[in-house]
């Protein structure tokens, strides 16, 4: 026979179910409510920056979601084109009749060492971005590490906001990702992300690896 102490204890506990089931019913309920009223679609400008790690993983895994519904998409790199990356392997080599990928860039600026050739690697990068972004059929487009191009100047911030504004298919989401993203860029954009640093390997001696980093 159950004790006044484990009655007491199951009476308490089914007291605790009850009140957390009312909390949820009543949570799903304005929940629900707030969905009902978001009923708009549009393309987004999508801006991924901060001295955080993920930017750009955050972006490709975008990417991978309009592959699995079966979107066409594309992808510029600003940057990275002289990286054997994991996203660039695996998008070209399985589904390269879904996703376009422009590996545009040539290292970063300090590995270049020439300010005449990245300016002119990222004024193709951006072409090839305008011909992608102003193809409706298109899903969504990610310019990699555009925030970088940006932030030295090597693009003129105001015709990138102009055409994003201007000329972007209004059901074409635009990603852009990379550190310093320009306040025109933040004030622009749908949606803003910024990954905040608190520990980094690199930091203690370790060094990029392939499938955390690339």
């Amino acid at each position: 026979m159950a004790s006044e102490h484990d009655l007491a204890e199951d009476a308490d506990g089914a007291d605790v179910d009850a009140r957390h089931a009312a909390k949820m019913a009543k949570r799903k309920a304005a929940r629900d409510r707030m969905m009902a009223e978001k009923s708009g679609e549009k393309g987004l400008i999508i801006v991924h920056t901060g001295p955080g790690k993920g930017k750009s993983s955050s972006a490709f895994g975008m990417i991978l979601r309009c592959v699995a519904h079966g979107f066409p998409c594309a992808v510029v790199q600003f940057i990275k084109g002289a990286w054997d990356t994991g996203e660039r392997r695996l998008l070209t080599g399985h589904f390269g009749e879904l996703c376009q990928f422009y590996a545009m860039g040539e290292g970063f600026t300090w590995e270049t060492q020439d300010r005449a050739r990245d300016i002119a690697a990222a004024k193709a990068g951006w072409e090839k971005a305008k011909q992608l972004i102003s193809d409706p059929n298109l899903r969504m487009v990610v310019l990699d590490e555009i925030n970088i191009a940006l932030r030295y100047d090597y693009l003129d911030i105001n015709e990138v906001i102009e055409f994003l504004r201007e000329s972007k298919p209004p059901m074409t989401h635009v990603v852009l990702t990379g550190r310093n993203a320009k306040q025109e860029l933040i004030d622009l954009a749908d949606l803003v992300t910024e990954m905040t640093l608190l520990k980094h390997p690199f930091r203690s001696g370790i060094k990029a690896q392939p499938g955390v980093e690339f």
